[in-house]
């Protein structure tokens, strides 16, 4: 048999018979020891015998097969002595490589184990001296990190070598373990403090994730101690205003102690996001939770009366701490979240600017309920209307100039925010206006609500106020709609650069729209205080009228006019209603310009001052003792009143002092001649009348600026005077004169006595 045809796992075998026999095992250790019984033609057997195997194949063989034999055995010799230098040149380099390695293991065991010697003197058997101490000093960072950096030694040995200093220092690792939970939930250590006690908790494999509701909750009852406070924005001001000021303050404590809280606050987030990974939604809510309130703090301040540098500080403040926590929480996105907060902190603090004005307006107001009562100002009236035209003007020069340092901020909030608060300003204006003319009329008493201003002034000197309050509110909306909005809108004046932008707006192009139309339209609001000046005008006249005619219903529904006496004197209503006219003059006089000076005479085109038909009753008729006669009197007056020139009685009320004192003395007389013709007279009584009527006609036209009309009206109340009377004989001239001429000199005389 040839060696090509040699089985590929006889081969294998005869070559580790071959490894075997050159390395030279010893054959006792062998796991296949020899047998007796082998074959004879087992050549790699131990028990093989050349001269027997060699007779044996020479008596059986041929000696073609001998040769062939020959041949075979020698390719196998040759086969094998390559395969053999093969195999040492391959696994020459191995076995260097495995020398050099045996010698660095060598080398570094030794190092090792001197290492280890003095890991074992200096440190595992003192360990637990050394946690002792750390538990003393509160060093529980360095106790967990000595414990943990000794553990994979316990691990190792501790059931052996260090079994005694393994238990000691278990035993100290619990009592620290408990130091550290009692830290977790004291209410006296702080935020940080407490996640420092969580995070070695974790390290000591303690299963922290069943105090995490624990800890969420301390954590949610901080936020508390987090929220700005009145010091903190104290000291906020103080600084931003004069930084110097806070060295030696006690705002400076506060300011240190709340950013610090902050700070404690951020690194606790940090922590428990190491130590409770699935806590993101958790940690983001009670940030976005603490950022809400913040910024509510900031919104309540910002309505008070601040200026607009206080509350960008606040904002400042504010934000500052927002990119603190958003460094550990870039998942909660509260950037976006604080735009939505301050947004609605700017937008409360621009109508809370407006809502303070429109106060300041009401207490200028105020000052005519105030002087008029205590008497404190000689001219009320015209110290109130300053003051409300002041109030008015300026205070809305001041919001233009304040909203424009929250524009001018560079702020990142405020910057995403300008175009918001250009509308913000527009609309503050409108409603601002639209309320105070709702102001106006809840305090002139003409809409629901008036009881609430009667309520304020009860009784004849309240009604007396509130009548003057009405006239202030007349004039100031003509000032408001002459002066003020157009001095609001021009804005071409320095330094009022930023009313150009709001000037701009205001524009017909450049109105914008809010939800209830446009935002801001100057010639609405004009319009509107157009007509409250001439409503509250009106209504100024009305309520001194009604003032008037209380006075005349007392005078004539009290005495019994057929039964009157001769009259003596003039009567004291006269007086009273004289104080009365003087009353309103000067309330006019303070508040109102002067008109254009026009009294209407009357020339002989027009008649005299004493009317055609008021002659023939003064000079001829009423001296006549007939009463026939007298009623043919009367029949020539209502002739006469025919053809005589018309007058002009009742013109349009114009803002100025004649314009109203001759309003309200036209609508005295008409009162004055309806109350004539709702009673009925004897001669006497008709004679007091006259006296009356008489001696009113001089002070009356000097009053007011159309005698015209005022002697036209005093001759009307004379008229329905006889017409009314059952016996309407006159006094003569003589004895009106004397009594008129008796009054005058009673009254000079108490002039110069109360003087």
């Amino acid at each position: 048999m040839s060696g090509d045809e040699v089985p590929l796992d006889e081969k294998a075998r005869r070559m580790r018979d071959l490894l075997s026999s050159f390395y030279g095992p010893d054959p006792s250790m062998s796991p296949n020891p020899p047998s007796k019984f082998a074959p004879f033609d087992a050549i790699n057997s131990n028990s093989f015998n050349a001269d027997h195997y060699l007779n044996l194949l020479i008596h059986k063989s041929s000696l073609e097969g001998l040769l062939q034999r020959h041949v075979g055995m020698a390719a196998e010799i040759k086969n094998l002595d390559t395969d053999l230098q093969m195999l040492v040149y391959e696994n020459y380099n191995k076995f260097i490589s495995a020398t050099d390695a045996i010698k660095r293991m060598n080398s570094n065991i030794m190092g090792m184990e001197s290492n280890m010697e003095q890991l074992l003197e200096k440190f595992i058997y003192d360990l637990p001296a050394r946690l002792g101490k750390c538990i003393k000093s509160e060093a529980y960072a360095d106790a967990v990190r000595f414990y943990t950096g000794a553990m994979p030694i316990f691990k190792a040995y501790g059931d052996s070598s260090f079994q005694d200093c393994k238990r000691a220092s278990e035993e100290a690792i619990a009592i620290i373990i408990k130091n550290l939970q009692g830290k977790l939930f004291s209410d006296s250590e702080s935020i940080q403090a407490r996640a420092e006690a969580a995070m070695l908790l974790k390290q000591l494999d303690f299963p922290v994730d069943s105090l995490k509701e624990k800890l969420f909750e301390k954590l949610e009852q901080s936020l508390g101690d987090l929220q700005l406070k009145d010091e903190d924005i104290s000291r906020c001001l103080l600084m931003s205003n004069d930084p110097s000021k806070l060295e030696n303050h006690p705002e400076s404590v506060a300011a240190t102690v709340h950013e610090a809280s902050v700070q404690e606050f951020v690194e606790a987030v940090r922590a428990y996001r190491v130590i409770f990974p699935d806590s993101d939604k958790q940690l983001i809510k009670l940030a976005q939770e603490l950022v809400t309130k913040n910024f509510e703090t900031g919104e309540q301040y910002g309505k008070k009366r601040i200026r607009a540098a206080d509350l960008l500080a606040v904002l400042r403040m504010i934000w500052k701490e927002v990119l603190q926590m958003d460094e550990v929480l870039h998942e909660s996105v509260l950037s976006e979240f604080s735009l939505e907060a301050v947004q609605i902190t700017v937008k409360h603090h621009v109508a809370s600017r407006f809502s303070h004005l429109l106060h300041d307006i009401s207490d200028a107001l105020a000052k005519v309920y105030v002087g008029q009562k205590e008497g404190m100002e000689e001219f009320p009236l015209q110290v109130a209307l300053g003051a409300s035209k002041k109030a008015v003007l300026q205070g809305s020069m001041d919001i233009l100039l304040d909203f424009r340092q929250l524009l001018d901020d560079d702020l990142e909030l405020l910057v995403k925010l300008r175009e918001s608060i250009l509308n913000w300003v527009q609309e503050g204006f409108q409603d601002f206006f639209r309320e105070l003319h709702g102001r106006f009329l809840l305090l002139s008493g003409r809409n629901n609500s008036s009881s609430q201003v009667h309520g304020v002034a009860e009784g004849t000197q309240g009604d007396r106020i509130l009548a003057s309050l009405v006239l202030v509110l007349a004039q100031l909306s003509v000032f408001i709609e002459q002066t003020a909005i157009q001095r609001i809108t021009e804005a071409n004046k320095p330094p009022f650069i930023f009313m150009l932008e709001i000037a701009a707006s205001f524009a017909g192009g450049g109105i914008r729209l809010y939800e209830n139309g446009p935002a801001f339209v100057p010639g609405e609001i004009c319009r509107s205080f157009r007509s409250a000046g001439e409503k509250l005008l009106h209504h100024y006249i009305n309520l001194r009228n009604q003032r008037i005619s209380v006075l005349l219903r007392k005078r004539f529904t009290t005495p019994n006019w057929v039964k009157h006496k001769e009259p003596r004197e003039v009567h004291m209503f006269v007086d009273l209603l004289l104080q009365e006219l003087e009353a309103i003059e000067k309330e006019v006089k303070q508040v109102l310009p002067q008109g254009l000076l026009r009294r209407h005479q009357r020339n002989d085109s027009n008649g005299s001052t004493n009317s055609s038909r008021s002659n023939p009753l003064r000079e001829g008729k009423l001296s006549r003792t007939n009463t026939q006669k007298a009623r043919s009197q009367l029949l020539e007056t209502h002739l006469a009143k025919l053809f005589k020139q018309k007058v002009e009685i009742f013109t349009k009320v114009e803002c100025t002092q004649e314009s109203v004192i001759t309003t309200i003395v036209k609508f005295s007389l008409k009162s004055l001649q309806e109350f004539v013709r709702h009673q009925t007279f004897n001669r006497s009584g008709f004679q007091q009348i006259q006296l009356d009527i008489q001696y009113l006609r001089t002070p009356l036209k000097e009053a007011a600026e159309n005698e015209a009309a005022i002697d036209f009206l005093i001759d009307e109340v004379s008229v329905a005077a006889a017409e009314r009377c059952l016996d309407p004989i006159p006094l003569e001239q003589p004895i009106l004169d004397k009594l008129i001429q008796a009054k005058l000199t009673k009254s000079l005389s108490q002039s110069a006595v109360s003087s």
